[in-house]
């Protein structure tokens, strides 16, 4: 689920730098797609914290507390499509502590967040957690049990994909709008992409593919102009 209140626009820098690239790369999680997936991450939009301080994408403060945390990577992971909707936007953190360890991880979870690392970090390998990710809507745990919990579980990957046609979330306000024409357009698509979760998942390796590392500044520009494109492919 997109969640985009208190998106921070007024960065100063877009570009992500050299070493921030680096860490993300190290530290990014482990995804865990359930194999009938039709809709893979196209960009990871990267803040790196070393100070206390608001999260640019989700509304939240994350709070760098030294010595239990010397940084906090935010990954905003950007879809085009959500089995319900175009594009969205999930979140992982991963808190680095004072000795390059991973002090804690977060993941977002339709609108909140979860803690990311299981009891005894049984899904922690080095520094990159393992973290299921639900089928069509992109939701993050690191247990797929909790899905199955989920009410229209499955109703969501059939009968109801495209319900919600375009969102337009507040950070988007005023750059995307849509009207009931283009939400039909969207819903139409997205009867077509309808699947069945198998419920077996494979990991989906990206970490070293630095074409889907930007900064959140970098994404924020980039998501209007992806959206625009694809209703106009639609």
């Amino acid at each position: 689920m997109l969640s985009t209140e208190g998106c921070g626009r007024h960065q100063e820098d877009r570009a992500l730098s050299g070493e921030d690239r680096t860490l993300a790369a190290a530290y990014a999680p482990r995804l865990l797609f359930d194999k009938n997936e039709p809709f893979y991450p196209v960009r990871f939009g990267i803040t790196v914290l070393r100070e206390d301080g608001d999260s640019p994408s989700f509304r939240r403060r994350l709070q760098v507390s030294p010595p239990e945390a010397a940084a906090v990577i935010e990954y905003a992971i950007y879809y085009d499509y959500d089995i319900q909707h175009l594009y969205d936007l999930e979140h992982v953190w991963v808190y680095i502590g004072r000795n390059g360890e991973v002090a804690d991880v977060e993941a977002s979870f339709h609108g909140k967040y979860l803690k990311g690392l299981l009891h005894g970090r049984t899904n922690l390998s080095g520094t990159r957690a393992s973290l299921y990710v639900q089928p069509g809507k992109h939701a993050l745990s690191p247990m797929p049990e909790i899905f199955r919990l989920m009410p229209g579980y499955e109703a969501c990957t059939q009968e109801a994909a495209g319900a919600d046609g375009l969102i337009c979330g507040d950070c988007f306000q005023g750059l995307l709008a849509s009207d009931e024409a283009t939400d039909q357009k969207v819903r139409q698509y997205l009867q077509t992409c309808r699947f069945t979760p198998s419920g077996v998942y494979e990991n989906w390796e990206y970490a070293h593919r630095e074409e889907l590392f930007v900064s959140w500044n970098g994404l924020f520009t980039e998501i209007p102009e992806r959206v625009r494109r694809e209703l106009k492919r639609l």
